[in-house]
């Protein structure tokens, strides 16, 4: 469900983009920790975890980060892996068992010469609408030649 970037005129300030839903599982976890060598015990080891105040493992903020990337690039595809930005906040930890909801909406639609800067507003909540992430997202596309 990519947003049609061929006429960015049909974009609006308020439009949103298309969220995400996604569970959170100890494998998941487990996995990226794998792949991102961050093998830190709160999020991999449920006897340490239990000692401390977190109670029981959490995720990693990154991989929590990885699905507003994917929702940006579901919205903007090419344009948002190519120069997109993030500048977020991390609220509270994800934990095996939620389900985080990822949205965002364009906030602001900037035309610079040839281009078009377009903000949005990024948020993760879990299953209690707990915010886990707020944040913006900034991207540039190229104006359609026909576009005003």
């Amino acid at each position: 469900m990519e947003i049609n970037l061929e006429k960015s005129s049909g974009l609006s300030e308020g439009m949103s983009l298309p969220g995400l839903r996604k569970s959170i599982t100890q494998k998941q976890i487990n996995l990226y920790a794998e792949a991102s060598q961050d093998f830190n015990p709160i999020h991999i080891d449920e006897n340490f975890v239990k000692k401390t105040p977190l109670g029981g493992t959490i995720a990693h903020g990154m991989l929590i980060l990885a699905y507003v990337s994917q929702m940006m690039t579901v919205a903007f595809g090419r344009d948002w892996l190519v120069g997109g930005k993030l500048n977020v906040r991390f609220k509270e930890p994800a934990r095996p068992g939620d389900t985080i909801t990822v949205s965002g909406h364009i906030s602001k639609l900037e035309k610079r010469g040839q281009e078009t800067i377009i903000n949005c507003d990024v948020q993760c909540c879990n299953q209690k609408n707990d915010l886990i992430i707020t944040g913006e997202a900034k991207l540039g596309v190229k104006n359609n030649e026909n576009s005003d």
